[in-house]
């Protein structure tokens, strides 16, 4: 179903958004990409994928807590590959501190971020969507989209309004060709997460195993984290003939998490 449609995905350049853009490729879509790091590095990997998997890769190096920017990239994908087809909302940024502590400069970043920029991404494609009666929209929410934990107040609350304005456009879109759904991940194992379990087994003295034990358990029932690359697949089910009636949905991929 993707085969020669475009994929804009946002926060592509690793971790998550890089798995999801991966998946999509190897099924033949051809792929967007939005991320920082070395310009360098970054186009290898853009090579990387058009020649691997044999499907056009451009990028964008888009600030997404800046509408203006936003704007300029939904153009330029269009403007290369004739068209946005497939709109992945990905990108997103963290902080934690207790509320009365919190910076409020983090709190406005962080709801740039991992919310407003999904609606101006989403407001910039609809309508060429809408022209061609197609298109798949997929935002890539957390399992703390649908419960909260301390210390991550911004964060909860951006991924809450992912789920809401998913809904919206979702409702919006129900007589049309355009689906509009939630991914809502917990633990998955990407490059910052294994950074994070080795720097707790550097503090606490622990075996990596231990380490990795110690961040599951807490949260994650099924004691394992879940993969990049799975978290591609159900994004390239969303945009299946299976998935059409698939609608507003919030798809958890969190080992039990949210069933507790």
């Amino acid at each position: 179903m993707v085969r020669g449609k475009t994929a804009v995905v946002t926060g592509s350049t690793s971790g998550i958004g890089l798995g999801i853009a991966q998946v999509l490729a190897r099924e033949g879509a051809n792929i967007f990409l939005n991320g920082f790091g070395g310009r360098t590095e970054i186009e290898r990997l853009r090579l990387r994928l058009a020649q691997e998997y044999g499907v056009k890769a451009g990028f964008s190096p888009a600030d997404l807590a800046k509408p203006a920017e936003i704007a300029e990239m939904t153009a330029q994908a269009t403007r290369e590959f004739g068209g946005i087809d497939i709109l992945v909302n990905n990108a997103g940024i963290q902080f934690t501190a207790p509320i009365e502590e919190f910076p409020a400069e983090k709190w406005d970043s962080i709801i740039a971020i991992n919310l407003s920029a999904n609606f101006h991404t989403i407001r910039t494609v609809l309508p060429q969507m809408r022209a061609r009666n197609w298109g798949r929209i997929v935002n890539i929410a957390s399992a703390h989209g649908l419960v909260a934990s301390p210390m991550k107040a911004a964060y909860v609350a951006a991924k809450h309004g992912v789920i809401g304005l998913t809904k919206v456009v979702a409702l919006e879109m129900a007589r049309t060709g355009i689906t509009c759904n939630a991914i809502c991940p917990g633990w998955v194992l990407t490059p910052l997460v294994q950074r994070q379990i080795d720097d707790l087994a550097a503090r606490e003295g622990l075996s990596a195993a231990d380490a990795r034990r110690r961040l599951l358990e807490e949260k994650q029932p099924s004691g394992e984290f879940a993969t990049p690359e799975q978290i591609g697949a159900v994004t390239a089910f969303l945009c299946s003939d299976a998935a059409a009636e698939i609608r507003g949905a919030a798809i958890t991929v969190d080992g039990a998490w949210t069933a507790q």
